[in-house]
């Protein structure tokens, strides 16, 4: 199912629905447009994000951005560690529904 063919088909959205992704792509554009955080920064956290979420798209693309914007290894591993550990954090967190007094 994963092909990174597939976002070409993310132009059919564009004609089917063109008001609401020219909303989309006007969002996202603004949403990583230079900041108080920097593209890396935003990269970074998108790329924590992906992998929370676990959108191979997102991975691959954010991944890519990241690295175009300067991070390296060491970054995208912490970055990745960070994801882990929120992800594991929820569960951890939400298992106190379980517990009872």
């Amino acid at each position: 199912m994963y092909d990174m063919k597939n976002l070409s088909r993310l132009k059919k959205l564009d004609e089917k629905a063109p008001d609401a992704m020219k909303a989309f792509w006007a969002f996202d554009k603004a949403a990583f447009a230079a900041g108080a955080l920097d593209a890396r920064q935003k990269q970074l956290i998108a790329v924590a994000v992906a992998l929370t979420t676990q959108c191979p798209y997102c991975i691959e693309v954010h991944t890519k951005a990241a690295r175009d914007a300067g991070a390296d290894d060491a970054q995208l591993a912490e970055t990745a560690v960070v994801a882990a550990a929120i992800r594991a954090g929820g569960a951890i967190t939400h298992a106190t529904h379980l517990l009872h007094d």
